[in-house]
């Protein structure tokens, strides 16, 4: 099991992550490997095996509901006779989970839920229980857990839950005891569950990291700055937001950048559209409107317009996504004078990211326009 563990581990910080991106109604699997452990009246227990398969359905990019199927195998050692006791159980399970990080490559999780039972008993040490298949019998679970965002729409999966049963014969032998969460003499048992999780629908591309960033986010206080020149300052003085706003736009609008494959192109920085949409944003006209005044002013100037995207949804999406934004700059432009023969249009979705897709902040720098000149 110790080997188990460290080769998940290594391979889940062995490869890229890529995408933390919350899911908001979103249908993952996920199968793990489990290690179950009775707390009950047997006397010496073994280290035991099962699996669990798993349904998630997000009912928000916090809550989630799950269905489970388990197979756990428990075996101990009898004390009134030197024979090994086994219980084969197969468990049907439903449950809610609460994602505290929904947006972050390392996301922990508490859950709770419940099963009904299917189990057979072999060499059961009684009294009050003999050999034999049992079905009905239920559990109350609470879970803790985490998730680890390794590759897109993967994820690696740690979970340690505490199950009560709904009986004191699931061991094979009924004593009196400290009773669970249903009361009364009853079992129990742990599992730790190791395995990975598959997106294999993200469902409707979700704002909420974007949201949640933008409402941390630290606005300019102006009136803090003015109190903090005027503290130390001899001389009364008043803050030119004039200056600050020339500055501001010097340094905005376009800027150049370097690629891996040495491609150098023009970024229009400012150039915004509306999620998942190729609708433009209205602080991205003034960019374009320059865009258009430089392109106007060198007439044997010719563009690739190529748009991108950030990782959010699926390849294809992303693929015809950034081409219709790069036909809207285009119509932009033809719309005030540009030649269309100077004009051409490219899409790359999100295959040549800026910045890191793992942050809001980085997102937002992916999803952009570039100029590539052509002549």
């Amino acid at each position: 099991m110790k080997k188990l563990l460290l080769i998940l581990i290594v391979f889940a910080f062995a490869v890229s992550s890529i995408n933390a991106q919350a899911s908001k109604d979103g249908w993952a699997v996920g199968l793990d490997f489990v290690s179950p452990r009775l707390f009950s009246d047997m006397g010496a227990e073994n280290m035991d095996y099962g699996g669990r398969f798993i349904l998630q359905k997000n009912l928000t990019e916090q809550a989630v509901m799950r269905f489970s199927v388990d197979y756990l195998m428990f075996t101990g050692q009898n004390t009134a006779a030197p024979t090994e006791f086994t219980n084969n159980t197969i468990k049907f399970g439903i449950g809610a989970i609460y994602n505290f990080l929904p947006c972050e490559i390392v996301n922990p999780y508490i859950g709770v839920g419940g099963g009904m039972l299917y189990y057979t008993l072999k060499n059961a040490e009684g009294p009050g229980t003999k050999d034999g298949s049992y079905f009905g019998e239920l559990t109350a679970d609470l879970y803790f857990g985490g998730t680890y965002s390794f590759a897109d729409d993967w994820f690696l999966k740690v979970e340690l839950s505490q199950n009560t049963v709904s009986t004191d014969k699931f061991d094979g032998k009924k004593v009196a005891g400290q009773g669970g969460l249903f009361g009364g003499t009853l079992d129990s048992y742990t599992s730790l569950g190791i395995g990975l999780l598959y997106y294999i629908d993200r469902g409707t591309p979700s704002t909420y990291c974007e949201d949640l960033a933008k409402g941390i986010s630290a606005n300019i206080d102006y009136a803090k700055i003015e109190e903090i020149v005027r503290k130390y300052t001899t001389t009364p003085t008043d803050v030119d937001y004039n200056k600050i706003e020339d500055i501001v736009k010097k340094h905005a609008g376009k800027t150049t950048i370097q690629h891996t494959d040495g491609e150098k192109n023009w970024v229009l920085i400012g150039v915004n559209f509306e999620f998942a949409k190729s609708t433009l944003s209205p602080e991205s006209y003034p960019i374009l409107y320059d865009a258009a005044k430089v392109l106007m002013s060198n007439p044997s100037m010719k563009v690739e317009i190529q748009g991108h995207t950030d990782n959010i949804g699926s390849a294809n999406s992303n693929q015809k996504l950034s081409i219709a934004r790069a036909e809207t700059v285009k119509s932009f432009l033809l719309s005030k004078g540009v030649e269309a023969s100077r004009l051409s249009t490219a899409g790359f979705g999100y295959t040549k990211p800026i910045s890191d897709n793992k942050t809001a902040q980085g997102r937002t720098f992916n999803r952009r326009i570039e100029f590539k000149i052509l002549k």
